[in-house]
């Protein structure tokens, strides 16, 4: 997913309450000049619009700095939110090239009903969402489709089977368990019930 936004270069003056009040976002840009990072302000309505598809070190950002002037990809680092009024307050960009490596978050989406679900009464485990992959900042994919529909009972996926875009790795322990199908409940009850014999005692 590619989302644009504009930034406006931040008088180091400002107060950020009083921005706020204006319906500013203070905002802060680091990578674009090295080590340098540099203040922003962005319209708080284009923020929210943006978090409403963006997610935190997922997401490619076309980020437009006309009075600097600067225009690059950047990525979304940093979301800072007020603790109970869920109002965010503050926003943190990186800036990347677009032959950059960087490390993202990507989601996990699960496709297809496992056949020892369809089949056998089985129960699908998922033991995770998300995985962390390493890849040139054009190529983060949206998400990682994995198709579960082979699963017996017993059946897992682990990170090694996972099939990536080209030139993507995930960074991390390769034996990880995804996703298990587990024997079902009524399954089980219906194997412990079998074999037994019942046994009846004639009267004398």
């Amino acid at each position: 997913m590619q989302l644009t936004i504009e930034c406006k270069s931040r008088d180091p003056k400002a107060k950020p309450n009083a921005l706020r009040r204006e319906g500013l976002l203070p905002v802060v840009l680091y990578g674009h000049q090295g080590t340098e990072s540099v203040s922003l302000t962005v319209d708080q309505k284009d923020a929210d619009l943006l978090l409403r598809k963006a997610a935190v070190n997922n997401t490619m950002i076309d980020l437009a700095i006309p009075d600097m002037p600067w225009n690059g990809k950047a990525l979304l680092r940093e979301v800072q939110a007020h603790p109970w009024k869920n109002t965010v307050y503050h926003l943190s960009f990186f800036a990347v090239k677009a032959q950059d490596e960087v490390e993202v978050g990507v989601v996990l989406n699960f496709v297809g009903e496992p056949t020892g679900v369809k089949n056998d009464g089985g129960v699908l485990n998922t033991e995770l969402n998300e995985v962390t992959v390493k890849c040139k900042a054009i190529d983060i994919p949206e998400a990682i489709e994995v198709d579960v529909s082979g699963l017996a009972v017993g059946d897992s996926l682990t990170v090694a089977d996972l099939i990536l875009p080209e030139g993507a790795v995930v960074a991390g322990d390769q034996t990880q368990t995804i996703a298990t199908v587990l024997q079902g409940r009524m399954a089980e009850a219906g194997s412990e019930g079998e074999g037994e014999t019942e046994v009846v005692i004639a009267a004398e």
